[in-house]
């Protein structure tokens, strides 16, 4: 229930091109608003496509990514290092037409905070950016930037005709704004290269309230993707883009060498075009891979104008998954890592940069590939398929170690950091009682390393 008797009771304003599905902007954001409507605040919602309820959300398509309007002027600058003056007329006037729709968006729900979500760190949308830069400025409204993606870390953005725009906007310096970043990399290339300080706040889940399943639900999705009863679902949740390497889940299915096993890919492929998706397709053929697309939106479980739009979402999927695939190539943090150790399920992982220098070393019990599946990491995973006693260890252990670092808990502390000089010592944000968490024995099984008894300073 909200407490509106909170000395936190503020109007939350969160900002980005899309609030909408499964992506990892979409749900952490929806995150943070769960924990600052259990203080008895009110989040409202403004983007270019929103699944939150209508009421709360200020739509302007103009300010989605894919907007025609948007996709030319990225057509124009991003590859090339001179822009005419036809691109700049175009980028100030959506800039501007943005600037008046969100003064009315801060106007009409009387906005005491802004979340800036990935909108001032990526240039997918350069109007936008400009343009909640200048309210930013101009109605000095206490600012929060949940920085994600930063441009130097996408090789597409490299070359550009905006340098001078990227240099004001993504991110921007402005006395009544504080950034967060997700990995401790992004924290030291956002100083090296701007001078700007932030706050690690890593992706988190509710690891003090374990889930509960949906069996409804459950019988929902595997009927949508065709599963017989006696299938075993590997599951791939993730979205369909080059970066997450999912031809590496299809050579471990492969390697098995189970006709049972089905390979699914939970999350829809779209946002940056569908080659990679086909590509994938023939690949599996080619190996005899069973692959399955799920083509029905799946909802993502803290919206529930979504919930109630998709017959499941999110959380009636990882439930009845076998074992979890994640050999991305590249995450800023990693959100279906944090869902399948939330879900208990055991996951084969590829050691991406982000996960070497903030995750691995706190102690979690994974099958991990390095770049490529070896024979070796194929008898692992098949091990942990045959044997449930090794599961169990493997996500027990790794239940304890996320709920000490990634819990709700964390969030709470981090945030009331940045709002105590927004809005005093009084405005500070609390948790329910958290329920008792197993740790995992201080002696560690052979060849495991300790868990970790403190979080770093993230500072």
């Amino acid at each position: 229930m909200i407490d509106r008797s909170s000395p936190l009771a503020k109007n939350i304003g969160f900002v980005s091109t899309r609030f909408c599905g499964t992506d990892g902007v979409s749900l952490e954001a929806c995150k943070w608003a769960a924990l600052f409507e259990e203080n008895g605040c009110r989040c409202y919602w403004f983007a270019g496509e929103s699944d939150q309820e209508p009421t709360k959300s200020c739509v302007v398509p103009e300010a989605h990514f894919q907007h025609e309007k948007n996709r030319w002027i990225n057509e124009q600058v991003m590859g090339s290092t001179r822009r005419t003056s036809r691109v700049t007329r175009t980028i100030h006037e959506l800039r501007s037409l943005l600037k008046a729709q969100l003064h009315r968006f801060i106007s009409r729900f009387d906005i005491d905070l802004i979340i800036a979500e990935n909108v001032l760190t990526i240039p997918m949308h350069v109007p936008l950016g400009l343009a909640l830069t200048e309210a930013i400025a101009e109605t000095q409204i206490p600012t929060i930037s949940h920085n994600h993606d930063f441009f130097w870390e996408r090789v597409r953005f490299a070359v550009n005709a905006v340098g001078d725009y990227l240099r004001m906007a993504f991110p921007p310096t402005l006395p009544n704004l504080r950034h967060v970043v997700i990995n401790t990399e992004a924290q030291e290339q956002l100083a090296l290269r701007t001078g700007i300080s932030s706050t690690i706040i890593p992706n988190v889940l509710d690891f003090e309230h374990p889930p509960a399943a949906r069996p409804s639900g459950a019988t929902a999705f595997r009927e949508w993707i065709g599963l017989a009863d006696g299938d075993r679902m590997i599951l791939q949740p993730t979205r369909v883009i080059r970066r997450k390497g999912i031809e590496h889940a299809i050579a471990l299915v492969k390697a098995l060498n189970d006709p049972s096993n089905k390979l699914v890919i939970s999350h829809e492929a779209g946002d940056e075009g569908f080659e990679y998706a086909r590509w994938l397709e023939e690949t599996a053929a080619e190996n005899g891979v069973d692959l399955r697309f799920v083509r029905h939106r799946i909802a993502d479980p803290w919206s529930k104008n979504s919930r109630r739009s998709c017959r499941c979402n999110l959380w009636d999927v990882y439930p009845y998954a076998d074992f979890i695939t994640y050999p991305s190539l590249y995450e800023g943090f990693g959100n279906a890592f944090l869902e399948a150790v939330f879900f208990r399920k055991p996951m084969l992982i590829n050691r991406y940069s982000t996960f070497v220098r903030d995750i691995e070393p706190l102690g979690f019990d994974l099958i991990v590939m390095d770049g490529y599946l070896s024979g070796d990491v194929v008898s692992r995973v098949r091990e942990v398929l045959e044997n449930v006693d090794r599961k169990e260890a493997m996500v027990h252990r790794n239940y304890a170690v996320a709920a000490r670092f990634y819990s709700y808990g964390v969030l709470t502390e981090q945030l009331n950091g940045l709002l105590r000089p927004f809005f005093g010592a009084a405005s500070q944000l609390v948790r329910t009682p958290q329920m008792h968490v197993a740790h995992p024995p201080r002696t560690p099984a052979p060849g495991m390393k300790p868990v970790p008894q403190r979080v770093a300073d993230s500072q």
